[in-house]
């Protein structure tokens, strides 16, 4: 794949195939993971598309960013950032104000830059928390790259154990 791309905001017309990726990408990144009922679930595409829905065109989810991207007509990747709640981290460092909820690149453009720049799409630079699956070592190592570090915390979410990751703003 070349690695020509556009970074946009989605539109409503989009979430039918921003679903679909995100479904995909969790396949491809999660299978032996998650659970193969959860992945191949014939509902999850619909529960997909109505949190997508839900994120691009309800008034109440503005403080929510999310970026596509595009490679020749067809999206590749996805991103959701937003505010996350206050308090601290293990490591006991102010919690940034952005969390990252979601970045997902179909495997086929990996390495192509889209990851990077839905990351900064939807975070411009400022301080960040996210959780990443663990076991993810690529995930880690990208985001390592991105100016992140291990906060300390752990979780588990839908059976996943997570780790926090948190970065201070970029200049």
């Amino acid at each position: 794949m070349s690695s020509l791309f556009t970074v946009r905001r989605p539109r409503e017309s989009d979430v039918g195939e921003m679903a679909r990726l995100h479904v995909r990408a969790w396949q491809e990144t999660y299978r032996g993971t998650v659970l193969d009922e959860v992945l191949d679930d014939p509902g999850f595409v619909l529960q997909r598309e109505r949190m997508w829905t839900a994120l691009v065109t309800e008034p109440r989810y503005t403080s929510v960013t999310v970026a596509v991207a595009e490679h020749d007509g067809a999206l590749i990747g996805l991103a959701s950032a937003g505010p996350v709640s206050a308090g601290r981290t293990q490591a006991g460092q102010s919690m940034p104000d952005l969390q990252l909820y979601t970045l997902y690149v179909l495997a086929e453009a990996h390495g192509s830059g889209a990851g990077a720049a839905l990351l900064e799409a939807v975070l411009d630079g400022a301080a960040a928390r996210l959780w990443v699956a663990d076991p993810n070592p690529r995930a880690q190592a990208f985001y390592r790259k991105h100016g992140f570090e291990f906060g300390g915390a752990v979780q588990v979410d839908d059976g996943v154990r997570e780790l926090e990751m948190v970065r201070p703003a970029r200049g």
